[in-house]
């Protein structure tokens, strides 16, 4: 079925169009000329009729008044030619329309020497004989333009045909099929010409390119998740062994802390990226959950990061929802943002609270001016704040994976008070008096 925007029904829609304009103006052009006929040419036709009757009558007072099928003559104030009929005794000079006994005339009185001459012409027949000439001609004119304009709709039919084809082929084709058969020559339509083969040329070499870039992307996300992941799994291995050596000085445990750090950073990124990387959610399971398990999962984590810091970690609850999402996709949103407030946030505290759709991170940190707030999104950027322990792309991230999910995210801030993000959940359910949805037990 064709959307409203096809080719086929532009096409339809500027023939039609066409055939109503053609045919308003034929209608026009054959009334036109009805008129004309009327208004010039029988008007025109009595006054030289009149003319010569005057003449006849003024060299010979006794000829005799035209008297035809559609015309009559009368002579008022000459008893010789007849009667004049009553009605038409007290007209004056002119044209005048006349109805009597189903018979329309046009009557045309003129004054002369012999006196005054009426001149009255059956213009019924005339239009009864327009009628039916106008309709035959307009019909043939129409049965022409018909015909024709059907002959080139179906030669614009046959001609875009092909492009329909593609188009469908391209909207119903799946890159992870990766299946180009309906692009072939022998499955395009028999009256394809030269430049739908070099389209459809093109859309194959093009689709073939993206079904390399699939194969890459698939490829790479299996290799990353198991090659990147092994040798940070050796590092916390190693830095939990080293960290149990009794005779380790204090600078060796704050360098195996600021390694474990480091490593679980690292880890978060590559969850994140390799997530972003994959051409939809494919492999990412979702199940029913209460928000405030992840949220005191990533607490948990990045209390490290504030060992040795006068700052507090504190979780407040204004509601609690359950979520049908990735855990492992929130849990990079969350613990980004957990991150993000606990690094510039030397002193005060850090809030997470909880409410009936919504997770927010509040901290008393350093803040962004507002003519950095407006680039924070843009990767690597820093803002004017301390760029300690930061990649620059935490928050970009954060918004990337934000959008994909339909998660909106609003960050506020004031420099040197703090900053506050915000994300919301539109399918969040609430839970409310103990009850629990979602099917979880």
């Amino acid at each position: 079925m064709d959307r409203p925007g096809g080719i086929r029904r532009k096409i339809r829609a500027v023939f039609f169009l066409q055939l109503a304009a053609i045919s308003l103006a034929t209608l026009i052009g054959v009334y036109g000329a009805g008129v004309v006929i009327e208004d010039h040419l029988i008007r025109r036709a009595l006054e030289e009729e009149a003319q010569y009757a005057l003449q006849r009558l003024r060299t010979r007072p006794d000829a005799a008044l035209p008297h035809t099928y559609n015309l009559r003559a009368y002579l008022i104030g000459d008893a010789r030619h007849g009667a004049v009929p009553a009605d038409l005794q007290g007209l004056a000079p002119g044209f005048h329309g006349r109805d009597i006994e189903g018979r329309d005339d046009l009557v045309y009185v003129v004054d002369g020497e012999p006196g005054r001459l009426l001149l009255v012409f059956d213009r019924g027949r005339v239009h009864a004989f327009l009628l039916v000439f106008g309709v035959a001609l307009l019909a043939l004119v129409l049965v022409i333009i018909y015909f024709t304009t059907w002959l080139t709709y179906r030669a614009s039919r046959r001609a875009v045909t092909p492009v329909v084809a593609l188009a469908r082929a391209v909207r119903d084709w799946d890159p992870k099929a990766g299946d180009l058969g309906a692009l072939e020559l022998d499955k395009l339509p028999e009256q394809t010409d030269h430049d739908a083969e070099a389209l459809a040329g093109a859309l194959r070499a093009f689709m073939r390119r993206i079904d390399e870039f699939v194969e890459r992307e698939r490829n790479f996300t299996r290799d990353a998740s198991h090659e990147l992941r092994s040798p940070l799994t050796i590092i916390k291995v190693a830095a939990d062994v080293l960290e149990d050596e009794e005779q380790l000085t204090a600078f060796a445990r704050r360098s195996i802390g600021r390694i474990r750090t480091a490593t679980r950073d690292m880890e978060a990124l590559i969850e994140a990226f390799l997530i972003l990387a994959r051409e939809s959610d494919t492999g990412l399971p979702e199940e029913d959950f209460r928000i405030g398990e992840v949220v005191d999962d990533e607490i948990d984590l990045v209390r490290p990061l504030l060992d040795n810091k006068p700052v507090q970690l504190l979780l407040q609850h204004e509601g609690s929802f359950c979520l049908h999402a990735s855990p492992r996709v929130l849990s990079v949103v969350l613990g980004n943002l957990l991150r993000n407030a606990c690094h510039f946030t030397e002193q005060g505290r850090v809030v997470v609270t909880i409410g009936s759709d919504f997770v927010r991170v509040e901290d008393t940190g350093v803040g962004i001016s507002d003519g950095d707030l407006a680039q924070v999104f843009t990767p690597f950027f820093h803002a004017g704040r301390n760029p300690r322990g930061g990649h620059g792309v935490g928050l970009t991230i954060v918004k990337r994976l934000s959008d994909r999910f339909g998660w909106p995210l609003q960050l506020d801030s004031v420099l040197g008070r703090g900053t506050t993000a915000t994300i919301r959940f539109p399918n969040a359910t609430p839970l409310r008096d103990g009850v629990v949805p979602c099917g979880i037990d």
